[in-house]
């Protein structure tokens, strides 16, 4: 059984909380500028970091408020919680992990259509002087 204390209540059984994910994701303020690319990448990606990683969590079965929390992934130990909006507490710096460069690829280019073959194909045939 894991005890979370959650920073209205106190010490709770792990089942009175929700989890919410990464904490600190602010929304994008241009969401209607970007692309499907870009706004896939605020919905999906995070970084999935092993080590300390700072989440979401909602005290469900309790007082019903959102708080932040300090934990290692490697161990699962919590390290701390804290209140929305409030500074991480000193001492505690989480683990940094890039995103993978697959994950920021761009989308795939679009196939070429028959279209754009046939007008290489032409050029081709100008260029050569021979008809194919």
């Amino acid at each position: 059984m894991l005890l979370i204390t959650c920073p209205f209540c106190g010490d709770r059984d792990e089942h009175e909380f929700g989890y919410g994910g990464e904490a600190h994701i602010a929304r994008p303020t241009n969401s209607m500028d970007m692309t499907d690319a870009e706004w896939a990448h605020y919905v999906y990606l995070r970084t999935n970091t092993k080590g300390i990683y700072l989440e979401r969590w909602v005290h469900t079965g309790g007082c019903r408020k959102w708080f932040n929390a300090a934990r290692n992934t490697a161990t699962n130990e919590l390290l701390c919680t804290y209140k929305t909006g409030e500074a991480l507490p000193k001492g505690i710096t989480p683990t940094l992990q890039a995103v993978p460069k697959a994950a920021r690829k761009s989308p795939a280019k679009k196939p070429a259509t028959k279209k754009t073959s046939a007008k290489k194909a032409a050029a081709k045939t100008k260029k050569t002087g021979a008809a194919s």
